[in-house]
């Protein structure tokens, strides 16, 4: 199974994300009903050991908080951009739910991505960087957003089909007061 751990984000939120798509020639936009914020990929895991890594993510305990996003950006850099992503204003209490899923994924002995943890939403891929299209994309301003609540995180099937991945939720987690 092909897994990854992310927060949802409200439908309205991803609905205003979505009409962020522009024309830009080699670009593959992240549908606006799948755009999420990936905590940890995962990639492919033994169905066995699914079960397992379900109950030590139950035992995460922290409580609920709010993300406020904060611009445009791209990676690797504005000169070669590969992903387009909004990001998301730096948050003591994100960063504490994504070492804890980290520290999970070790105890379930699952590999872990050994970049640093960058907190975006991923809205594009791109093959070719498109110049002034591009430009277009970065000029646009970024609406005022207000923060949205984070109240859970999800485990997510991604299953790749000829139309593109399917995203499906296969257990969800409670982030709980006090």
């Amino acid at each position: 199974m092909r897994l990854f751990i992310a927060i949802e984000l409200p439908l309205e939120l991803k609905k205003a994300l979505g009409k962020l798509h522009r024309d830009l020639p080699g670009a593959r936009w992240v549908p606006a009903a799948q755009i999420h914020l990936t905590l940890a990929f995962l990639g492919e895991v033994e169905e066995a050991r699914v079960e397992q890594l379900r109950a030590e993510l139950a035992l995460i305990h922290l409580p609920p908080f709010s993300l406020t996003l904060t611009g445009l950006g791209c990676f690797p850099n504005r000169q070669k951009p590969r992903v387009l992503w909004v990001g998301l204003k730096p948050q003591p209490q994100l960063l504490a739910l994504v070492t804890a899923v980290q520290r999970t994924l070790r105890a379930c002995d699952l590999p872990l991505d050994e970049r640093p943890f960058s907190a975006h939403i991923t809205l594009a891929r791109l093959k070719h960087p498109a110049g002034r299209e591009r430009e277009e994309f970065f000029a646009q301003p970024l609406s005022a957003f207000p923060a949205f609540p984070v109240h859970d995180f999800i485990l997510f099937e991604s299953r790749l089909t000829p139309h593109g991945a399917e995203h499906n939720p296969l257990s969800n987690f409670l982030l709980v007061p006090g």
